[in-house]
């Protein structure tokens, strides 16, 4: 019998098609899987993996510190320690008072003022291990990174930096909308002195304009 005739061989040809291409986007699934045990779980962020660092750096910090802290004995005090134990890997060169560069923002040339940590990299390192403390079951009210004398801290280092380095520290200033109700404002002055025109205004001003239109629209 004729292989083209047998309809047993025509079921089972399309099959190898069906299953031979994988996905577009990478995710290779198997014969006989079904989507959802192929699924794997959604990589981290890359804020959530610096915030992972950051908490294992802290808590071998502590283990590390002498005499040796835990967690629950860690204060605001411990905290500013931890800051200041970072400036010995800072990349920001911050001049001293006496140095000739002080306030210069671009220097001329090179001095042997310290590198340490910048501001910004400070108060965003802070703000991530102050939500990592509280995903690790801490509480907020015995948060040491949101205690009183960290803000005072990263205050007195940025107003430093700022005048050490020669770049006031600006904070931004949210955008009001007083474009939109000026560009309607325009608008509104256009329309009328189209209407002027349009109805014989001569050059008596907007306000003559309007009233001039308005009494022949009224006629």
């Amino acid at each position: 019998m004729d292989s083209a005739t047998n309809p047993n061989i025509i079921k089972k040809d399309p099959v190898p098609v069906t299953v031979s291409a994988p996905s577009s986007t990478g995710i290779q699934q198997g014969v006989g899987e079904s989507p959802s045990s192929s699924t794997s779980p959604a990589a981290p962020s890359r804020y959530e993996s610096q915030k992972r660092r950051d908490w294992n750096t802290f808590l071998q910090y502590l283990k590390n510190h002498k005499p040796p802290l835990t967690l629950a004995r860690c204060s605001g005090a411990h905290v500013i320690e931890f800051l200041k134990y970072l400036d010995q890997f800072g990349k920001t060169k911050v001049h001293m008072t006496g140095c000739p560069y002080f306030g210069h923002p671009n220097p001329p040339g090179p001095c042997s003022c310290p590198l340490k940590q910048a501001w910004g990299s400070l108060d965003a390192l802070i703000g991530r291990l102050r939500a990592a403390y509280e995903e690790s079951g801490g509480r907020p009210e015995s948060n040491p990174f949101a205690a009183r004398a960290v803000r005072i801290y990263l205050r007195e280092v940025r107003e430093g930096q700022a005048r050490a380095r020669g770049i006031p520290y600006e904070k931004k200033k949210r955008k009001r909308p007083s474009v939109t109700t000026s560009a309607v404002g325009v608008n509104v002055s256009a329309v009328a002195a189209t209407q002027a025109v349009d109805y014989g205004g001569g050059s008596g001003g907007t306000a003559g304009n309007l009233g001039t239109a308005t009494t022949s629209t009224s006629l």
